[in-house]
């Protein structure tokens, strides 16, 4: 009986180090994320997972029209931005 309480002691310390090194962390970021894409306006700069900076002109649900260059306006997914520019993180 002593041996699985120890084995069951050693388990839980071992998922609740998981949690707290992987799991939390990483849904704290998700969160951060979704505040971010929430807070996304017309005539933020932004800057694409891909890279590609531009300011947004249009919203439409999850679809932003951004102007990347004089004339050329690009439809973007929301979720493709990856950061607003001039913003700290």
């Amino acid at each position: 009986m002593q041996q699985w309480t120890g084995t069951i002691l050693y388990l839980g310390v071992f998922f609740a180090i998981i949690y707290f090194l992987m799991i939390r962390p990483q849904q704290k970021q998700q969160k951060q994320r979704q505040q971010m894409l929430g807070s996304v306006k017309v005539n933020d700069r932004i800057v694409t997972i891909g890279g590609i900076h531009g300011r947004v002109l249009k919203m439409k649900d999850d679809i932003l029209t951004v102007r990347i260059a004089d004339k050329t306006e690009i439809e973007i997914e929301k979720s493709a931005v990856g950061r607003i520019a001039g913003r700290e993180e």
